[in-house]
C-alpha cells in the first residue's frame, strides 16, 4: 500500500481507540472500541485448537475490521441500534472500501460480504466471538455499571450466535454461570446478607 494510503487507513483506525462502547473496564472506566476488537483478536487466537477446520486467520480479520464503521459513527449499544443507524455505518464502511487501494479493496470488500452472509464457519464463529466477548467484558465490570436490562440481556446476549458449536455453547454456559453469580450477589448485598 502506498505510504498516504497507508497513514490514512491508520490514522482512521486510531478513532477506534478513542471511541468509548457502553461497555466498562474492571478499573472503572469506559473501554474502547479498540480493546473490544483486540481481546476478540485473542479470543479467536486462542479457540483454534477447538476448531481445526476453521481459518484462524480470517476469523482474526473479521474480529479486526468488524467495527471499522464505528470509527465513522462511534459506537451505539445494540439495545439503543437501530435500522437507520445500521444504514449509516453500513454506508460508511463501503465508502471506506471503495476509497482502498487494490488488492484491499477487493479483499476488504470479500471479507464483510462473508462476515454478512453468516454462512461459512469463519463468518459465525467470529459473530460468536463478538457477542460473547461483550459479556465477558460485563463480567469484568463493576454491577453497578450494568442498566436494569442487562441483567436479563447478559444471558440471552449470544445465545442464537453459539448454537452451531458445543463448544461455544458451553463456553456461554459458562459465562452466564459468571453472571448469575454476579448477580447473586449483588441482589445479596442488597438485601444485606454478606457472604462469608
Amino acid at each position: 500500500m502506498e505510504m498516504k494510503s497507508f497513514l490514512e487507513t491508520i490514522k482512521l483506525c486510531e478513532n477506534l481507540k478513542n471511541s468509548t462502547r457502553h461497555s466498562w473496564t474492571s478499573t472503572g472506566r469506559h473501554e474502547s472500541v479498540a480493546e473490544h476488537t483486540w481481546r476478540m483478536t485473542v479470543m479467536a487466537y486462542f479457540m483454534q485448537d477447538e476448531f481445526p477446520e476453521a481459518d484462524i486467520n480470517k476469523v482474526i480479520q473479521m474480529c479486526i475490521f468488524h467495527d471499522i464503521g464505528e470509527a465513522f459513527t462511534g459506537d451505539i449499544p445494540v439495545f439503543l441500534k437501530n435500522q437507520d443507524h445500521e444504514v449509516t455505518e453500513a454506508n460508511c464502511i463501503n465508502e471506506w472500501i471503495g476509497s482502498l487501494p487494490e488488492p484491499y479493496h477487493t479483499k476488504m470488500k470479500e471479507l464483510y460480504k462473508e462476515a454478512e452472509a453468516q454462512e461459512t464457519l469463519e463468518a459465525k464463529l467470529y459473530k460468536a466471538i463478538d457477542k460473547l466477548e461483550v459479556v465477558i467484558q460485563h463480567n469484568e465490570a463493576d454491577i453497578s455499571t450494568w442498566i436494569e436490562l442487562e441483567y436479563t440481556l447478559n444471558l440471552t446476549h449470544g445465545e442464537e450466535q453459539v448454537e452451531f458449536s458445543d463448544y461455544l455453547k458451553a463456553l456461554k454456559a459458562e459465562i452466564n454461570e459468571e453472571s448469575r453469580q454476579k448477580i447473586t450477589k449483588e441482589t445479596k448485598n442488597k438485601s444485606g446478607i454478606i457472604d462469608k
